[in-house]
């Protein structure tokens, strides 16, 4: 299955004083790093969604800024990837996005949620106790070609969280192979702080 892989880093974080998210560093490493290790495929084979306006420096992937649409937030970025990947990928791609506050994503995630897809599922979406996160999931392409008209025209849904349920999307949940919240994610400086403190603990 070809597969491409997604790290939505377009966020303005305004709750963490107008910070980009990706540069954020945990354990002296920043979040865009994390992620991108945890995914521990070619560098090259990724996607940065980077938001609206010029496309931020990286050395991490290639980056996707946002269209020239009324669309804002991640769904903005899953619609720039999709007008991007229709020109450059096999029809029978998936595309698998990760928000990039997400600094404990689970190493098998790419391949549960791949395996998800198996017999004619359309989409599938990451949880941990019943907790869904939109965010990271995994997409056919094909259910994505027509996004970026959609986007102009104002007829796209306005959220991942709503697209995946047009899509009839199946649930992911790492419950039982992680005692702690593997999605865990940052908006606020109490966030931060627990995250920070979880990496220092942790071995993983």
């Amino acid at each position: 299955m070809n597969t491409q892989f997604l790290i939505l880093a377009g966020g303005s974080g305004s709750r963490l004083g107008q910070v980009r998210k990706a540069e954020i560093r945990l354990g002296g490493v920043t979040l865009l790093e994390r992620v991108a290790n945890r995914l521990r495929i070619d560098r090259s084979a990724l996607f940065i969604s980077t938001g609206a306006g010029l496309p931020m420096p990286s050395a991490i992937g290639t980056a996707l800024p946002d269209l020239d649409t009324p669309l804002g937030g991640p769904l903005a970025g899953i619609v720039a990837a999709a007008a991007h990947l229709r020109h450059h990928a096999p029809g029978d791609s998936v595309l698998l996005s990760v928000a990039v506050d997400t600094p404990f994503l689970p190493e098998d995630f790419a391949a549960r949620l791949l395996a998800a897809l198996e017999h004619g599922v359309r989409a599938a979406k990451a949880c941990w106790r019943g907790n869904a996160y939109p965010t990271n999931a995994a997409w056919r392409l094909a259910d994505l070609q027509d996004l970026p008209e959609q986007a102009a025209a104002g007829t796209v849904a306005q959220s991942p969280k709503a697209l995946l349920a047009q899509l009839g999307a199946v649930s992911v949940d790492w419950e039982t192979t992680h005692a702690c919240d593997p999605f865990a994610n940052l908006n606020t400086i109490s966030d931060l702080l627990a995250l920070s403190h979880r990496v220092q603990g942790s071995s993983d």
